[in-house]
C-alpha cells in the first residue's frame, strides 16, 4: 500500500538521520479522552501527500467507534474547513474490537488508538496549515459527543521523521489489507435461510494457507443493514472456516433481498487482516420457497395426517387402540363426544407448544421441531407420565380428575370423562413429536422463517392433520361401537399395552442417560419404580389416601429434582470424536470441511440423527446398517458425518435451517455433482440413498 511503503521509507530515513524531533498538535483533554493531530513527517517534502494520525487516547472503559459502529454509535469525522493547501484527507482505520451489551454489537477502539490519515496537498511541496475540527463519540455507560479543534503546521522542504512516524506506523500496519493477501481469502458469501432473530442467515466461506487461530469478520454493506450474532465453525484441517451472521434491515433497502448486494468484508485471524470487497449469493433454498400460505397449510395436515404412520407414534399407540376398542358396544353420541374431545386435546397441545417455540424464538433462542426432547426436565415428566399411564392399565389406580376437568360436558351430554379424553389427546401429541415427517419439515420451515401468525397458523394444521383419526371416529362412531363390548378380553389387553408404555419409559430412560448422565437416568427410574411400587401397595393393601398422595408427590418432586442435583460433567472437546468412533464408520459432523472435501473431488453423507428419535433409528436399522448402503458409506468412498441432535446444539440447529428444516430425521449428500447438498426425504429407501450418491459424485459436467 502506497502510505506504509511511504512510512517505511520515512522511518528508514529516520533511522539514518539521528534524532528524531516531535511533529504533532497539543493535546485536546476532555473528561474521558486526550485527542491530538501527529505527523509522520516535519516537512512537508516533495509528495502531494501527508501521513498524518489522529491520536486518541482513553480512559479505562471508554471507546470511540470504527467506521460501521454496528448497532449504535458513530465513527469520528474530520472538517478541515480552516486548513489551507489540503485538498481532502482519509482515514484509515485499524482492526477494531468487537463488543456487546445487552444484546447490541459495535466495533471501536479502547485505550489507545492512532486512526492514520492521507492528505491530498492542493500543491505538493508546499507549506501546510492543517486546521482540523474532529467530531466523535465516547462510550461507556454512557455515550458523550465531543467536537476538537487541532492545529498543526507543517513548512515546505525536507527534514528527518519525527518520532510520531513510527507510532503511526504501528496502527497503520494494523490496517488491513484490501484484496486477498497474507494467505487469507473470503472465498464467498451466501444467504442460508433464517437467524433465530428472524434476520437473513448470512454465511462467509474463508480459506486460509496456514491453520486459522480464530478467524472473525466485520461485515459492512448498505447503512440501513445491521450485522450481528456472529457463530464461526472452523473446518477439520483448521484451513476453511464457514463464519455465520443475522442481517436485519432488509425491509429498508431498495427489493429487499440481501443476493446481489456487494458488501465489504473485513477478516481478520491471528495477526493478519484483509478487507475483501464480495458479491453475496443465494444459497440453498428454504423448502418452502415460492408457497402460498394455503399451500402450506394443506402441507401440513397432509404431514400431521402422516405423522401417525410414522415411527415416532409408536409409544402411543397404545393409546389410541384402547381409545377405539374401549367404546365397543357404546352408544355413537358418547363416541362423538369423547373422541371430538381427544381432537381438541391434540389441537390444544399444537397451539401451545406453538406459542412455547414463538416465545423461544423471540426471545433469540434456536427453535425447532421436537426440541423438547432435548430438555432433561421434559423426559423426566414424560417418563413420570408414560409409567403412570401404563400402572393404570394396569389396574393400579384409577384416574380421579378435578370434577371440573373429569365431568366437563356432563350437562351437555352426560358424558363422563371427556377431561381425560382432551388430556389423553394432549399428551399423546407429546410424546408423538419428537421425529418428523413427509410435507412436516417444509411446514415447518415456512413458518419458523415467518412470524407468529404463520407459526399458529401452521400447527394448528399440524394438529388437525394429527386428529384426522380421531375426526374420523367421530364423523363415523360405528367403526368403535360395533366392536365386541368390553370384558375380560380387555382387562387382558389392557395389561399387554400397559407392559407397551413400560417399555416406553424403558426408552425415554435410555435418553436421559445421554441428557443428563446415565447416574441421573438410573435414579430417575428408580423413583419411577418407586412411583409404581406405592400404586401398587396402595392398590393392594389400601392406605390413608394423604398419606400415598405424600409419598407419591416427594417421588416425583425427587426425580424433577435429580438433573440438577446429578447433572453430568460438561462433554470434553473429544466427545464427539470418541461417540462417533463408536457408531461404526461415521465421523464427527464438520460442516466447514464439507466444502473442502467436495473440492477434493469427496462425496459427503451427513446424517443428522438424535436418541430421541425413533424415525432415525429405523433408518439406521433398516437403510444406513443394511446392504449396498452400508457397504458404499462404509467402503471409503464417502464421507460419513453424524450430527448428534440428542443434546441442544446452534450448529446443528443452523445446519437444519439451512435448508429450511427444523427437524429430524434429515440426511444430506454432497459431492462434486451436488456441491450444495441434496436433501434425502424423511423415510430413507436404499434406492434413495444410492441414487442420490450416485448424483452427488458425478461431475459438475455431468450433472448439468
Amino acid at each position: 500500500m502506497p502510505f506504509l511503503c511511504l512510512l517505511a521509507a520515512l522511518l528508514a530515513a529516520a533511522a539514518a538521520a539521528g534524532p528524531a524531533r516531535a511533529a504533532s498538535s497539543d493535546w485536546v483533554v476532555t473528561d474521558h479522552t486526550r485527542l491530538r493531530l501527529v505527523s509522520a513527517v516535519d516537512r512537508v517534502g516533495e509528495g502531494d501527500t501527508l501521513p498524518l494520525g489522529l491520536h486518541f487516547r482513553l480512559k479505562d472503559g471508554w471507546k470511540i467507534y470504527w467506521r460501521s459502529p454496528g448497532d449504535a454509535g458513530y465513527p469520528p469525522r474530520l472538517d478541515l474547513a480552516g486548513s489551507s493547501n489540503v485538498a481532502s484527507a482519509e482515514i484509515a482505520w485499524p482492526l477494531p474490537e468487537r463488543f456487546e451489551i445487552l444484546g447490541f454489537h459495535s466495533m471501536g477502539y479502547k485505550h489507545e488508538v492512532v486512526l492514520p490519515v492521507t492528505a491530498r496537498l492542493e500543491k505538493g511541496g508546499a507549506a501546510v496549515r492543517l486546521r482540523v475540527n474532529v467530531d466523535y463519540l465516547t462510550c461507556a455507560d454512557i455515550c458523550v459527543p465531543y467536537q476538537a479543534d487541532l492545529a498543526l503546521d507543517l513548512a515546505a522542504g525536507s527534514a528527518p521523521p519525527p518520532e510520531e512516524a513510527h507510532l503511526i506506523g504501528r496502527y497503520a500496519s494494523q490496517v488491513p489489507r484490501r484484496g486477498a493477501g497474507l494467505g487469507l481469502a473470503v472465498t464467498g458469501a451466501e444467504t442460508v435461510g433464517t437467524a433465530a432473530d428472524g434476520g437473513v442467515l448470512l454465511r462467509v466461506a474463508v480459506r486460509s494457507d496456514t491453520p486459522l487461530a480464530g478467524p472473525d469478520v466485520f461485515v459492512e454493506g448498505a447503512p440501513e443493514l445491521a450485522f450481528a450474532n456472529l457463530d464461526r465453525r472452523v473446518g477439520a484441517g483448521g484451513t476453511t472456516a464457514h463464519l455465520d451472521l443475522s442481517v436485519l434491515g432488509l425491509e429498508d433497502i431498495p427489493g429487499g433481498r440481501l443476493e446481489g448486494q456487494e458488501l465489504t468484508v473485513t477478516l481478520a485471524d491471528g495477526g493478519r487482516a484483509i478487507e475483501q470487497a464480495v458479491t453475496v449469493t443465494a444459497g440453498r433454498p428454504a423448502a418452502a420457497n415460492g408457497l402460498s400460505l394455503a399451500a402450506v397449510l394443506a402441507l401440513a395436515v397432509l404431514g400431521g395426517l402422516i405423522l401417525n404412520l410414522m415411527p415416532c407414534v409408536l409409544p402411543v399407540l397404545s393409546i389410541k387402540l384402547l381409545g377405539v376398542i374401549g367404546h365397543g358396544g357404546g352408544r355413537a353420541r358418547t363416541v362423538r363426544l369423547s373422541f371430538l374431545t381427544s381432537a381438541a386435546g391434540i389441537l390444544f397441545s399444537f397451539l401451545a407448544l406453538a406459542g412455547v417455540l414463538v416465545a423461544l424464538k423471540a426471545g433469540g433462542a434456536a427453535v425447532g421441531w421436537g426440541i423438547q426432547f432435548q430438555h432433561p426436565w421434559f423426559l423426566t415428566a414424560m417418563t413420570l407420565v408414560v409409567a403412570l399411564f401404563a400402572c393404570n392399565l394396569w389396574g393400579f389406580f384409577e384416574v380421579r380428575l378435578p370434577g371440573w376437568i373429569a365431568d366437563a360436558g356432563e350437562s351437555a351430554g352426560h358424558v363422563h370423562g371427556l377431561g381425560g379424553h382432551f388430556l389423553t389427546g394432549a399428551f399423546a401429541t407429546l410424546l408423538a413429536t419428537p421425529c418428523s415427517a413427509p410435507f412436516l419439515g417444509t411446514a415447518i420451515g415456512f413458518a419458523f422463517s415467518r412470524g407468529t401468525a404463520e407459526i399458529l397458523a401452521v400447527f394448528a394444521a399440524l394438529g388437525l392433520g394429527l386428529a384426522v383419526p380421531y375426526l374420523v371416529v367421530a364423523a363415523v362412531p360405528g367403526l368403535a361401537t360395533r366392536l365386541p363390548r368390553p370384558g375380560m378380553w380387555m382387562v387382558r389387553l389392557r395389561q399387554v399395552l400397559g407392559f407397551a408404555l413400560a417399555a416406553t419409559a424403558l426408552w425415554l430412560i435410555t435418553v436421559l442417560a445421554t441428557q443428563a448422565g446415565k447416574p441421573a437416568a438410573g435414579a430417575i427410574g428408580a423413583l419411577a419404580i418407586a412411583i409404581g411400587a406405592v400404586l401398587y401397595l396402595r392398590h393392594r393393601r389400601p392406605v390413608a389416601g394423604p398419606v400415598a398422595l405424600g409419598a407419591l408427590a416427594v417421588l416425583a418432586a425427587a426425580a424433577f429434582a435429580v438433573p440438577s442435583v446429578m447433572a453430568p460433567p460438561a462433554p470434553q472437546p473429544g466427545a464427539a470424536a470418541a461417540r462417533a468412533a463408536k457408531a461404526d464408520f461415521w465421523v464427527p459432523f464438520d460442516e466447514a470441511a464439507i466444502d473442502g472435501l467436495v473440492a477434493a473431488g469427496k462425496v459427503v453423507f451427513v446424517d443428522v440423527t438424535a436418541d430421541w428419535c425413533i424415525t432415525c433409528q429405523v433408518n439406521k436399522a433398516v437403510v444406513l446398517g443394511r446392504g449396498e448402503v452400508r457397504d458404499r458409506l462404509g467402503g471409503g468412498t464417502v464421507t460419513p458425518m453424524q450430527a448428534d441432535w440428542t443434546r441442544p446444539d446452534p450448529a446443528i440447529a443452523a445446519y437444519l435451517a439451512s435448508f429450511g428444516r427444523y427437524g429430524i430425521p434429515f440426511n444430506a449428500v454432497y459431492g462434486p455433482g451436488a456441491p450444495r447438498g441434496l436433501p434425502l426425504p424423511e423415510l430413507l429407501t436404499p434406492g434413495a440413498v444410492l441414487d442420490a450418491l450416485d448424483r452427488a459424485g458425478a461431475s459438475k459436467t455431468a450433472a448439468r
